[in-house]
C-alpha cells in the first residue's frame, strides 16, 4: 500500500506491527460509561484520561486501586492489546472512551462484536477494533493471567498471530486502514490531499467559466 508523508494532524501515530502481552476483560456489554464514567467528560483534551479508564472498577470509593481489577495486577504493564467480551463499547457515543483506552496505552481491542459508534470513534483516534470469530476469541480469553503470552498484530496484512503461531485475518474498512497506517485522522487525510484539491478546483474553474455557462 502506498504511504504518504504524515501531516501534523493532532498526534496520531502511524500504526506499525507490534507484539505484546494482552489484558483480558471478558465481561460482555461493557458500555462507554464503564470505560470512562460520565464525571470525566468535562475535559476537552486527552491529558490524564488514562488514569480514569475503567475508574469505577479500578478504584474503590476512597480512590485507592482495587487489587482485584486486572489493570492493577502485576504483569499488565505495557500491554497494548485489550481482549474484551462481546458487544464492547455499547451505550453513549462519547469519544472519550477511545481517548481513555489510547491514553492508557492500548493500541487495539479484540472482541466478537463492537458497537458501531464506538468502532468508528476508535478508528478515528488511532485505536484498532478487531473482530474475531468465537473460537479465536475463546483462545484469547484463555490468555488471562499469562504475562508471557504475546499476540502480534500486523495491520498491513490484517492479521493476528496468536502465541501458538496460529495466524488469523481480520476485516477492516480500507479507508480506515489507510488512515491508521499513515497516522492520519479525517482532517489529516484532507490536508494531505491539499495539492490534489487545489488542482481540481483550478480545473473546475476553467471548465465552468462565465463564458462557458453563457454558451450553454
Amino acid at each position: 500500500m502506498e504511504r504518504r508523508a504524515r501531516v501534523d494532524d493532532g498526534g496520531l501515530e502511524p500504526f506499525e506491527s507490534f507484539a505484546t502481552q494482552v489484558v483480558v476483560i471478558p465481561d460482555e456489554n461493557i458500555d462507554t460509561d464503564q470505560i470512562i464514567p460520565a464525571r470525566f467528560l468535562k475535559v476537552t483534551d486527552k491529558e490524564g484520561l488514562g488514569e480514569a479508564l475503567f475508574a469505577d472498577w479500578r478504584y474503590d470509593a476512597s480512590g485507592r486501586p482495587n487489587p482485584e481489577f486486572v489493570l492493577n495486577q502485576p504483569g499488565t504493564e505495557g500491554a497494548a492489546i485489550l481482549v474484551a467480551g462481546h458487544n464492547f463499547g455499547c451505550g453513549s457515543s462519547r469519544e472519550h472512551a477511545p481517548w481513555a483506552l489510547r491514553a492508557f496505552g492500548f493500541r487495539a481491542v479484540i472482541s466478537t462484536f463492537f458497537a458501531d459508534i464506538f468502532r468508528n470513534n476508535a478508528l478515528k483516534n488511532g485505536l484498532l477494533p478487531i473482530v474475531v470469530a468465537e473460537e479465536i476469541h475463546r483462545e484469547l480469553l484463555g490468555l488471562d493471567g499469562d504475562p508471557t503470552a504475546r499476540v502480534r498484530i500486523d495491520l498491513e496484512s490484517q492479521s493476528l498471530t496468536l502465541p501458538t503461531g496460529k495466524r488469523v485475518e481480520f476485516p477492516i474498512d480500507p479507508f480506515a486502514k489507510y488512515c491508521l497506517l499513515n497516522g492520519l485522522d479525517q482532517l489529516g487525510f484532507l490536508l494531505a490531499e491539499e495539492g490534489a484539491i487545489a488542482r481540481y478546483e483550478a480545473e473546475r474553474v476553467g471548465r465552468w467559466s462565465v463564458s462557458t455557462l453563457e454558451i450553454r
